[in-house]
Protein backbone atom coordinates (compact mmCIF):
# COMPACT_ATOMS: atom_id res chain seq x y z
CA UNK A 1 0.00 0.00 0.00
CA UNK A 2 1.37 3.51 -0.62
CA UNK A 3 0.04 7.08 0.00
CA UNK A 4 -0.42 9.14 -3.12
CA UNK A 5 0.10 12.85 -3.38
CA UNK A 6 0.02 15.37 -5.91
CA UNK A 7 3.96 14.85 -6.05
CA UNK A 8 3.71 11.18 -6.60
CA UNK A 9 0.99 11.04 -8.83
CA UNK A 10 2.63 10.66 -12.06
CA UNK A 11 5.29 7.97 -10.90
CA UNK A 12 2.92 5.76 -8.65
CA UNK A 13 -0.13 5.71 -10.48
CA UNK A 14 0.10 6.66 -13.89
CA UNK A 15 3.38 5.13 -14.67
CA UNK A 16 3.37 1.91 -12.27
CA UNK A 17 0.12 0.98 -13.78
CA UNK A 18 1.83 -0.03 -17.41
CA UNK A 19 3.50 -2.29 -16.11
CA UNK A 20 1.24 -3.62 -12.56
CA UNK A 21 -2.61 -2.66 -12.36
CA UNK A 22 -2.69 0.24 -9.06
CA UNK A 23 -6.08 0.58 -7.55
CA UNK A 24 -6.59 3.45 -6.47
CA UNK A 25 -8.23 4.31 -3.03
CA UNK A 26 -9.88 7.62 -2.87
CA UNK A 27 -10.49 7.85 1.22
CA UNK A 28 -11.50 10.33 3.74
CA UNK A 29 -10.00 10.07 7.51
CA UNK A 30 -13.82 10.69 9.05
CA UNK A 31 -15.83 8.72 6.81
CA UNK A 32 -17.27 5.33 8.26
CA UNK A 33 -17.53 3.40 5.03
CA UNK A 34 -13.96 3.75 4.68
CA UNK A 35 -13.00 2.31 7.92
CA UNK A 36 -14.57 -0.70 6.75
CA UNK A 37 -13.37 -1.11 3.20
CA UNK A 38 -9.75 0.04 3.91
CA UNK A 39 -8.83 -3.12 5.67
CA UNK A 40 -10.38 -5.38 3.28
CA UNK A 41 -8.46 -3.53 0.06
CA UNK A 42 -4.78 -4.55 2.60
CA UNK A 43 -5.76 -7.91 3.04
CA UNK A 44 -6.55 -8.41 -0.27
CA UNK A 45 -3.81 -6.75 -1.61
CA UNK A 46 -1.62 -9.19 0.35
CA UNK A 47 -3.25 -11.96 -0.73
CA UNK A 48 -2.78 -11.44 -4.26
CA UNK A 49 0.75 -10.87 -3.91
CA UNK A 50 1.68 -8.59 -6.34
CA UNK A 51 -0.89 -8.96 -8.99
CA UNK A 52 -2.17 -5.44 -8.31
CA UNK A 53 -0.98 -2.19 -6.21
CA UNK A 54 -2.99 -0.86 -3.72
CA UNK A 55 -3.04 3.49 -3.35
CA UNK A 56 -4.49 5.37 -1.14
CA UNK A 57 -5.27 9.13 -1.79
CA UNK A 58 -6.99 11.35 0.99
CA UNK A 59 -9.29 12.80 -1.06
CA UNK A 60 -9.62 16.07 1.85
CA UNK A 61 -6.22 16.87 0.83
CA UNK A 62 -5.69 15.78 -2.55
CA UNK A 63 -8.69 17.20 -3.92
CA UNK A 64 -7.07 18.22 -6.85
CA UNK A 65 -6.74 14.13 -8.16
CA UNK A 66 -9.97 13.32 -7.00
CA UNK A 67 -11.48 16.74 -9.06
CA UNK A 68 -9.44 14.94 -12.34
CA UNK A 69 -10.92 11.67 -11.69
CA UNK A 70 -14.50 12.70 -11.46
CA UNK A 71 -14.88 11.69 -7.82
CA UNK A 72 -18.56 12.07 -6.04
CA UNK A 73 -18.56 10.39 -3.32
CA UNK A 74 -16.62 8.42 -0.82
CA UNK A 75 -15.30 5.73 -0.82
CA UNK A 76 -14.42 5.85 -4.07
CA UNK A 77 -11.62 2.87 -6.20
CA UNK A 78 -10.50 3.32 -9.45
CA UNK A 79 -8.35 0.39 -11.04
CA UNK A 80 -6.03 2.01 -13.31
CA UNK A 81 -4.18 -0.38 -16.51
CA UNK A 82 -1.72 0.81 -19.06
CA UNK A 83 -1.91 4.53 -17.74
CA UNK A 84 -5.90 4.64 -17.72
CA UNK A 85 -8.60 4.10 -15.66
CA UNK A 86 -10.65 0.81 -16.50
CA UNK A 87 -13.06 0.38 -13.84
CA UNK A 88 -14.55 1.42 -10.68
CA UNK A 89 -16.47 1.30 -8.09
CA UNK A 90 -18.43 3.71 -5.17
CA UNK A 91 -19.37 2.85 -1.62
CA UNK A 92 -17.98 0.33 0.81
CA UNK A 93 -18.22 -3.58 -0.62
CA UNK A 94 -17.95 -6.94 0.93
CA UNK A 95 -15.09 -8.82 0.55
CA UNK A 96 -16.87 -11.38 -2.21
CA UNK A 97 -17.96 -8.41 -4.23
CA UNK A 98 -14.07 -7.06 -4.66
CA UNK A 99 -12.50 -9.88 -5.38
CA UNK A 100 -15.36 -10.53 -7.98
CA UNK A 101 -14.16 -6.96 -9.11
CA UNK A 102 -10.46 -7.48 -8.87
CA UNK A 103 -10.68 -10.89 -10.98
CA UNK A 104 -12.42 -9.75 -13.63
CA UNK A 105 -9.26 -7.43 -14.57
CA UNK A 106 -6.36 -8.47 -13.37
CA UNK A 107 -4.17 -10.89 -15.13
CA UNK A 108 -4.19 -14.26 -13.64
CA UNK A 109 -2.43 -15.98 -11.19
CA UNK A 110 0.41 -17.89 -11.21
CA UNK A 111 -0.38 -21.86 -11.41
CA UNK A 112 -0.20 -23.84 -8.16
CA UNK A 113 3.21 -25.26 -7.40
CA UNK A 114 2.07 -28.51 -8.01
CA UNK A 115 0.46 -27.65 -11.77
CA UNK A 116 3.19 -25.53 -12.62
CA UNK A 117 5.45 -26.87 -15.46
CA UNK A 118 9.24 -27.67 -14.52
CA UNK A 119 12.23 -25.46 -14.75
CA UNK A 120 13.39 -22.09 -14.01
CA UNK A 121 9.64 -20.52 -15.28
CA UNK A 122 7.75 -22.61 -13.00
CA UNK A 123 6.15 -20.27 -10.35
CA UNK A 124 6.28 -16.96 -13.08
CA UNK A 125 3.23 -14.94 -12.72
CA UNK A 126 1.71 -14.08 -16.15
CA UNK A 127 2.88 -10.73 -17.23
CA UNK A 128 0.50 -8.45 -19.90
CA UNK A 129 3.88 -9.04 -21.93
CA UNK A 130 3.60 -12.55 -21.80
CA UNK A 131 0.08 -12.66 -22.39
CA UNK A 132 0.97 -10.38 -25.64
CA UNK A 133 3.23 -12.63 -26.97
CA UNK A 134 1.69 -15.94 -26.40
CA UNK A 135 -1.60 -13.98 -28.30
CA UNK A 136 0.90 -13.23 -31.69
CA UNK A 137 1.94 -16.63 -31.24
CA UNK A 138 -1.52 -18.26 -31.85
CA UNK A 139 -1.94 -15.76 -34.47
CA UNK A 140 1.32 -16.72 -36.68
CA UNK A 141 0.09 -20.55 -36.40
CA UNK A 142 -3.65 -19.56 -37.26
CA UNK A 143 -4.26 -16.25 -38.67
CA UNK A 144 -7.75 -16.78 -38.97
CA UNK A 145 -8.92 -17.40 -35.72
CA UNK A 146 -11.01 -14.31 -34.91
CA UNK A 147 -10.56 -15.06 -30.91
CA UNK A 148 -7.57 -15.17 -30.41
CA UNK A 149 -7.26 -11.70 -32.61
CA UNK A 150 -10.20 -10.00 -30.50
CA UNK A 151 -8.08 -10.68 -27.24
CA UNK A 152 -4.96 -9.62 -28.48
CA UNK A 153 -6.61 -6.16 -30.18
CA UNK A 154 -8.28 -5.86 -26.63
CA UNK A 155 -5.39 -6.33 -24.61
CA UNK A 156 -3.50 -3.86 -26.49
CA UNK A 157 -6.08 -0.99 -25.82
CA UNK A 158 -6.36 -2.47 -22.31
CA UNK A 159 -2.44 -1.03 -22.28
CA UNK A 160 -2.80 2.09 -24.22
CA UNK A 161 -1.16 0.79 -27.03
CA UNK A 162 -3.66 2.00 -29.65
CA UNK A 163 -1.47 2.34 -32.44
CA UNK A 164 0.01 -1.35 -32.07
CA UNK A 165 -4.12 -2.15 -31.75
CA UNK A 166 -4.75 -0.75 -35.65
CA UNK A 167 -1.75 -2.37 -36.70
CA UNK A 168 -3.14 -5.72 -35.03
CA UNK A 169 -6.61 -5.21 -36.26
CA UNK A 170 -6.12 -4.37 -40.08
CA UNK A 171 -6.36 -7.55 -41.41
CA UNK A 172 -9.78 -7.92 -40.35
CA UNK A 173 -10.91 -4.59 -40.63
CA UNK A 174 -13.35 -5.58 -43.48
CA UNK A 175 -15.02 -8.06 -41.37
CA UNK A 176 -16.35 -5.15 -39.10
CA UNK A 177 -19.49 -5.66 -40.64
CA UNK A 178 -20.33 -9.14 -40.49
CA UNK A 179 -18.33 -9.76 -37.02
CA UNK A 180 -19.73 -8.23 -34.18
CA UNK A 181 -16.99 -8.59 -31.58
CA UNK A 182 -14.74 -6.84 -34.62
CA UNK A 183 -17.28 -4.04 -34.66
CA UNK A 184 -17.17 -4.19 -30.78
CA UNK A 185 -13.48 -3.07 -31.32
CA UNK A 186 -13.77 -0.76 -34.17
CA UNK A 187 -16.36 1.18 -31.68
CA UNK A 188 -13.74 1.69 -28.60
CA UNK A 189 -10.74 2.55 -31.33
CA UNK A 190 -13.48 5.11 -32.64
CA UNK A 191 -13.92 6.30 -29.09
CA UNK A 192 -10.40 7.01 -28.48
CA UNK A 193 -9.86 8.62 -31.54
CA UNK A 194 -12.75 10.75 -30.90
CA UNK A 195 -10.99 11.45 -27.41
CA UNK A 196 -7.52 12.46 -29.04
CA UNK A 197 -9.36 14.60 -31.46
CA UNK A 198 -11.46 16.63 -28.72
CA UNK A 199 -7.63 17.02 -26.89
CA UNK A 200 -6.94 18.10 -30.22
CA UNK A 201 -9.36 21.13 -30.16
CA UNK A 202 -9.50 21.60 -26.42
CA UNK A 203 -5.50 22.56 -26.30
CA UNK A 204 -4.21 23.03 -23.02
CA UNK A 205 -7.87 22.40 -21.23
CA UNK A 206 -8.03 19.40 -19.01
CA UNK A 207 -9.81 16.16 -19.47
CA UNK A 208 -12.02 17.02 -16.42
CA UNK A 209 -13.23 20.63 -17.54
CA UNK A 210 -14.25 18.93 -21.46
CA UNK A 211 -16.75 16.71 -19.16
CA UNK A 212 -17.80 19.88 -17.31
CA UNK A 213 -18.42 21.70 -20.36
CA UNK A 214 -20.86 18.24 -21.67
CA UNK A 215 -22.48 17.73 -18.35
CA UNK A 216 -23.64 21.51 -18.31
CA UNK A 217 -24.77 20.76 -21.56
CA UNK A 218 -26.76 18.14 -20.97
CA UNK A 219 -28.32 19.25 -17.53
CA UNK A 220 -29.78 22.36 -19.83
CA UNK A 221 -30.86 19.40 -22.51
CA UNK A 222 -31.50 15.84 -21.52
CA UNK A 223 -32.08 15.29 -24.72
CA UNK A 224 -28.88 16.85 -26.34
CA UNK A 225 -28.02 13.35 -27.16
CA UNK A 226 -24.88 14.31 -29.36
CA UNK A 227 -23.50 15.31 -25.88
CA UNK A 228 -24.05 12.66 -24.59
CA UNK A 229 -22.55 10.00 -26.89
CA UNK A 230 -19.58 12.21 -26.79
CA UNK A 231 -19.54 11.78 -23.65
CA UNK A 232 -19.79 8.53 -23.22
CA UNK A 233 -16.87 8.42 -26.10
CA UNK A 234 -14.56 9.88 -23.88
CA UNK A 235 -15.91 7.38 -21.03
CA UNK A 236 -14.74 4.88 -23.04
CA UNK A 237 -11.65 5.74 -24.01
CA UNK A 238 -10.41 6.02 -20.73
CA UNK A 239 -12.10 2.61 -20.08
CA UNK A 240 -14.72 4.00 -17.34
CA UNK A 241 -16.90 1.26 -18.56
CA UNK A 242 -20.17 1.22 -16.39
CA UNK A 243 -20.25 4.69 -16.54
CA UNK A 244 -20.15 4.93 -20.17
CA UNK A 245 -23.22 2.31 -20.35
CA UNK A 246 -25.02 4.46 -17.50
CA UNK A 247 -25.21 7.52 -20.24
CA UNK A 248 -26.00 5.32 -23.11
CA UNK A 249 -29.02 3.94 -21.06
CA UNK A 250 -29.85 7.87 -20.93
CA UNK A 251 -30.58 8.13 -24.27
CA UNK A 252 -32.30 4.86 -24.97
CA UNK A 253 -34.44 5.70 -22.24
CA UNK A 254 -35.42 8.62 -24.15
CA UNK A 255 -35.25 7.58 -28.22
CA UNK A 256 -34.18 3.92 -28.40
CA UNK A 257 -33.69 4.27 -32.00
CA UNK A 258 -31.42 7.30 -31.82
CA UNK A 259 -29.45 8.07 -34.67
CA UNK A 260 -29.72 4.57 -36.39
CA UNK A 261 -29.35 2.21 -33.16
CA UNK A 262 -25.82 4.08 -32.44
CA UNK A 263 -26.58 3.84 -28.32
CA UNK A 264 -27.47 0.52 -28.59
CA UNK A 265 -24.99 -1.01 -30.87
CA UNK A 266 -22.28 0.80 -28.67
CA UNK A 267 -23.70 -0.22 -25.50
CA UNK A 268 -23.76 -4.56 -26.73
CA UNK A 269 -19.74 -3.33 -28.07
CA UNK A 270 -19.10 -2.67 -24.17
CA UNK A 271 -20.70 -5.91 -23.41
CA UNK A 272 -18.55 -7.60 -25.51
CA UNK A 273 -15.37 -5.85 -24.91
CA UNK A 274 -15.88 -5.96 -20.71
CA UNK A 275 -16.90 -9.60 -21.01
CA UNK A 276 -14.26 -12.08 -18.98
CA UNK A 277 -12.65 -15.12 -21.78
CA UNK A 278 -15.21 -17.89 -21.09
CA UNK A 279 -13.92 -20.63 -18.44
CA UNK A 280 -13.94 -24.02 -18.81
CA UNK A 281 -15.55 -26.37 -16.82
CA UNK A 282 -16.67 -29.91 -16.13
CA UNK A 283 -19.94 -31.06 -17.67
CA UNK A 284 -22.92 -30.69 -16.30
CA UNK A 285 -22.05 -27.60 -14.91
CA UNK A 286 -22.92 -24.03 -15.39
CA UNK A 287 -20.23 -21.00 -16.23
CA UNK A 288 -19.53 -18.47 -14.04
CA UNK A 289 -21.52 -15.36 -15.16
CA UNK A 290 -19.62 -11.90 -14.75
CA UNK A 291 -21.94 -9.47 -12.38
CA UNK A 292 -21.31 -6.91 -13.94
CA UNK A 293 -22.22 -8.12 -17.95
CA UNK A 294 -25.17 -9.56 -16.61
CA UNK A 295 -27.05 -6.96 -14.57
CA UNK A 296 -26.08 -4.20 -17.66
CA UNK A 297 -27.39 -6.91 -19.76
CA UNK A 298 -31.15 -6.96 -17.46
CA UNK A 299 -30.45 -3.12 -17.87
CA UNK A 300 -30.47 -3.15 -21.55
CA UNK A 301 -33.67 -5.54 -21.82
CA UNK A 302 -35.25 -3.46 -19.40
CA UNK A 303 -35.46 -0.31 -21.41
CA UNK A 304 -35.16 -1.71 -25.13
CA UNK A 305 -38.30 -3.86 -24.63
CA UNK A 306 -40.20 -1.38 -21.99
Amino acid sequence: MIDITRATFDTDIVQASMTTPVLVDFWHPKSEQCKVIVPLLEKLEAEYAGRFILAKVDASQEQEIAQAFGVQSIPTCILMMGGKPVDGFQGAQPEDKLKEFLDKHLPPAAEPEDQAPEGDDALTEITPEMALNKLVDKLKAAPEDETARFDLVKLLMILGRDDDAKIAFAPVIAKTSLVRKFDSLKRWMDASDAMHSIAVQAINTPTIAIFDTLNTKISENKRDFESRFRKTQLLMAQQRWTEAMDELLEILMRDKTWNDDQARKTYIAILDIIEPAPVKVADGQIPPVDATVATYRRRLSSVVLS
